[in-house]
């Protein structure tokens, strides 16, 4: 019995301070996120900047935009949720923590469940996931030129969450489709992404769609759908996500979020 509580007790011991480790790993990359990226200064959002974009686009910025919006440097946000890492796998449960900057594309996010702890960023224009079983064990680390894709793409789609970041500039372009449908292209680093945006009548963006490498080799189809718009600190974002792969074999939804809070220009942690 007493050999039974030692091992425990040394599990423990393990356990918690992989858990510091991780989160002390975490509070030094959010500190880079932020030291590597200035305030913008000096820009307002007008309603004058909409003339010539898309029909459904400047519905989109009417109603999530005031007149006057300063545009946004920083966001630091919570989720809860649910998330499976397979087809075959089941939904477990998930909290997590983002910060993202939007002078310099960045963001880092860490989520967690019972059995893993999983870090998502990209900071200093390197992509990188990082996947750690019971805060001690690395079982995924990867970068390369796909996860810089990848990384980007996602802070970019979640600009609806810090949406002055959508408005046109010099790297970011917004086309026409149709009625409800509209495309912008983002060039940054080398790299050109874009989405297809699908909005609503009432000017939201319901759904944004792309290609993201799902591996090193293979560009597929991924989706971001959005719902439940909400006026959070005088601006107004979706607070419901999922996302996930449309491939030949069918829809494969991997992550289903909700936003529990939403700040921005306050770069600190949590």
């Amino acid at each position: 019995m007493i050999i039974i509580f030692s091992t425990i007790g040394f599990l423990l011991t393990v356990f918690i301070g992989g858990r510091i480790n991780l989160n002390l790993k975490f509070k030094k990359e959010v500190a880079t996120l932020f030291a590597q990226s200035k305030p913008i200064q000096n820009k307002t959002f007008f309603y004058q900047q909409l003339i010539g974009l898309p029909e459904p686009v400047q519905r989109y910025f009417k109603l999530v935009l005031k007149e006057g919006q300063h545009y946004i440097s920083y966001v630091r946000m919570t989720h809860s949720g649910q998330f499976k890492t397979g087809a075959k796998k089941s939904w477990v449960n998930i909290d997590g923590e983002q910060y993202a900057t939007t002078q310099k594309p960045s963001f880092i996010w860490k989520g967690t469940t019972t059995m893993f702890t999983a870090r998502d960023m990209f900071i200093c224009n390197t992509g990188r996931l990082v996947v750690s079983i019971l805060s001690l064990i690395n079982v995924v680390d990867g970068k390369g030129k796909a996860y810089d894709q990848g990384e980007l793409l996602r802070w970019l789609g979640e600009s609806v969450l810090y949406p002055t970041n959508l408005l046109p500039s010099q790297n970011l372009h917004w086309e026409s489709i149709d009625h409800l449908h509209a495309k912008f292209t983002y060039n940054y680093n080398g790299m050109s992404l874009f989405y297809l945006v699908t909005f609503n009548e009432a000017g939201e963006i319901i759904q944004l769609e792309t290609k993201r490498y799902m591996d090193i080799n293979h560009l597929e189809t991924w989706i971001i759908k959005l719902a439940n718009y909400k006026e959070l600190n005088k601006v107004t974002i979706p607070t419901v996500f999922e996302v996930l792969w449309r491939l030949k074999t069918g829809d494969l939804s991997y992550a289903k979020f909700n936003m529990t809070k939403v700040e921005y220009d306050n770069p600190k942690m949590f």
